[in-house]
């Protein structure tokens, strides 16, 4: 009899340097899975909740759309920005509809006692929960907007997911793991979204674009073109454009460290590779760490704890923010602004 032994897929060892507890950026993650299927899309978030990881989409790009998609996904990131006045939209709207019935249910009672209770088997308090925790639903759905999913649909999987918190709490800090699962179904719906859309393979060519734009523009101009040329020739607003400059230049700094910490015969051109650059965040995690001596030593331990330099662990701003003692603005603030030096000593 044969014994098969299966390789880890790059998912799965991908999801194995990280430690638990800590967050795994959402655009390396979703380029491994491209042309994969909903069972390994399941796979994945089931693993994620095994080694209690959590989610980033901060290196998720927000995604662009055409017809009247994208002017609902605007109206709606609007009235989150502008403090949530749901009531700005027609009176008949299937949204202020929902939010309206919502915010008439009444929701008493002590949430951690009913909480303990429910989790005892004392009693079923699970329709007293959920109005309790449909506002953490609303409040923390806030945070996933923009990323290509109408709103109505983000509060029915957050609430979705503060059902099954309900039912799968034992013991703890209800309140933490309430928003915690509320979270997982929120990361999971952008997260599908992203993947059925395809993002990864269209910020992909979307970077090959700009350097075709940028090389023909400077055969034409005789000059470097500017920005604002660039995304002329390609059709993108200067927002979109000034995106894609930032990932060329994270991709292109990635691409001159590499080279410069290895031996010329190791190095791997294959197509496979320079796709996985384009994502730069997935390798920029390796042997950057020679040109930190270009920064000062609180830039140089942030970007050593973002992109996991010491351990293979990378950390996102908010657990850096913690680790060292400062706000999470000033930890994404002093990173970009030290990619930024690191492309200027390289250019």
């Amino acid at each position: 009899m044969n014994d098969f032994i299966f390789e880890p897929s790059p998912w799965e060892i991908f999801l194995d340097s990280f430690a638990p507890g800590a967050s795994v950026p959402a655009l390396p993650l979703l380029t491994m899975l491209e042309g994969e299927d909903d069972d390994t899309i399941e796979d994945v978030f089931l693993s994620l909740a095994e080694k209690d990881l959590r989610l980033d989409l901060s290196s998720l790009p927000k995604p662009g759309s055409l017809g009247q998609a994208a002017v609902r996904l605007k109206e709606e990131e609007s009235i989150v920005k502008n403090g949530f006045h749901f009531r700005e939209l027609e009176q008949n709207d299937p949204l202020r509809v929902y939010l309206e019935e919502i915010a008439a249910i009444p929701a008493t009672g002590d949430e951690t006692l009913l909480s303990e209770e429910h989790a005892a088997g004392k009693k079923d308090n699970s329709a007293a929960l959920t109005n309790l925790g449909l506002s953490s639903v609303i409040e923390l759905v806030k945070e996933y907007v923009g990323y290509g999913v109408l709103l109505l649909d983000l509060i029915q999987e957050g609430s979705i997911g503060l059902w099954q918190g309900i039912q799968s709490y034992s013991s703890g800090d209800y309140a933490a793991y309430r928003d915690q699962m509320i979270r997982n179904a929120l990361a999971k719906t952008v997260f599908l979204q992203a993947h059925s859309s395809g993002i990864s393979q269209k910020l992909r060519q979307s970077l090959q674009d700009y350097r075709n734009a940028d090389d023909k523009l400077l055969m034409e101009l005789g000059r470097n073109p500017s920005l604002e040329e660039i995304a002329a020739e390609i059709h993108l607003t200067l927002e979109e454009a000034e995106t894609i400059q930032k990932m060329m230049g994270d991709a292109l700094l990635l691409d001159q460290v590499e080279k410069a910490a290895k031996p010329q015969e190791q190095e791997d051109s294959s197509e496979d590779n320079l796709a996985v650059e384009d994502t730069a965040y997935f390798q920029m995690r390796q042997r950057i760490s020679e040109m930190l001596s270009l920064l000062s030593r609180k830039d140089a331990e942030i970007l050593t704890l973002r992109f996991g330099l010491e351990k293979g662990l990378p950390m996102s701003a908010e657990e850096v923010a913690r680790k060292l003692g400062i706000p999470s603005t000033e930890v994404t603030a002093r990173e970009a602004a030290a990619l930024a030096k690191l492309r200027g000593n390289l250019s």
